[in-house]
């Protein structure tokens, strides 16, 4: 089969799949306690409290990822540098390109906030 088939059908699948996920309304509630955070230090509580810290360590380390790879470092180099496995760095970089778009947007606030900031300022201020 068509390689490039199967890389649609593949997305498109994850998409399917990720809009029944958001579309659930437990995962709307989950997603609007999000929004009721103000800080980063709210955000922090909550998060201790929803998950191991292993599981915010995990996902601090995807976001790591992202950011290295939307810098323009390859794969390889993401993967040493950060300690993450090549099979999750790929992964990442998969969602980074063909995912919901959440990393990209995320990424492009936080770009716009840090060319409006003095650098003297540190990289993620409370917002």
């Amino acid at each position: 089969m068509n390689s490039n088939f199967l890389d649609f059908f593949f997305v498109l699948l994850y998409h399917y799949a990720m809009t029944n996920i958001m579309n659930q309304k437990q995962s709307k509630s989950l997603f609007s306690a999000f929004l009721q955070l103000k800080t980063n230090e709210e955000v922090g509580k909550f998060c201790r409290d929803l998950m191991t810290e292993s599981e915010i360590q995990e996902f601090a380390s995807r976001w790591q990822v992202a950011q290295e790879l939307d810098s323009g470092l390859p794969q390889r180099q993401v993967s040493k540098k950060t300690g993450t496995s090549i099979a999750t760095v790929t992964r990442v970089n998969q969602w980074l390109k063909r995912g919901m778009g959440g990393y990209k947007l995320v990424l492009s606030r936080l770009s716009k906030i840090d060319h409006h900031r003095p650098r003297s300022v540190g990289l993620h201020p409370e917002i």
